[in-house]
């Protein structure tokens, strides 16, 4: 599919998802969060739902945790706006900065499902605990999965990373600390994306 095609058909999901009220979230969200980045990326990144400041701006991950995300995606040579597609598991803000539950992951999950099938990356990013989960049905933990590549979509290879929100927790870039994996990881999925 080309970009334009694509680009078409993100743009009529859009709409839907923009009218969409089947959980109560859409009634307390400022924003609907669809999407951010190139439709045409080989990387999609699904995190975990928009905070404030991405309800506020209709933009997945452009508060604190995003703009860390922003800066380890750069220093692992990944560029925010052309290598990626960003997404999220639901598209409301969740009250409080709750977790989503699952039932509204469930709402949202067609949406989702719909993104993957059109933007047709050849890795998927889940970042965190949440977006994981909505795949792997909690099999898995981060810590135990992450920086492996795993099969969760058919014929598009997954890896889980830490969510930018905990590393901003977690300040040191010794070898083995959180930041030092994530960024190993983010080398890893970059290198894995050249080899076209």
């Amino acid at each position: 599919m080309d970009i334009e095609v694509k680009q078409k058909a993100l743009l009529e999901l859009k709409k839907v998802v923009f009218q969409c009220k089947a959980c109560d979230l859409a009634a307390t969200c400022t924003n609907k969060v669809f999407s951010d980045g190139n439709p045409g990326a080989k990387i999609m990144l699904i995190g975990e739902a928009p905070g404030a400041e991405e309800d506020a701006s209709g933009i997945p991950f452009v508060g604190r945790a995003g703009k860390l995300l922003t800066q380890l995606l750069t220093d692992a040579g990944i560029d925010r706006q052309n290598d990626l597609y960003i997404v999220n598991t639901v598209k409301c803000r969740p009250p409080n900065n709750r977790v989503p539950t699952d039932f509204e992951k469930k709402c949202c999950s067609d949406y989702l499902s719909a993104q993957i099938n059109i933007v047709k990356p050849k890795v998927i990013v889940l970042c965190g605990a949440t977006a994981l989960k909505s795949f792997s049905k909690g099999e898995y933990t981060i810590s135990q999965i992450r920086g492996q590549w795993i099969d969760l979509f058919d014929g598009i290879k997954a890896m889980a990373i830490f969510h930018p929100s905990f590393l901003l927790r977690k300040h040191s870039l010794d070898e083995g600390s959180p930041r030092d994996l994530t960024h190993k990881d983010l080398l890893r999925i970059k290198r894995f994306i050249e080899k076209d």
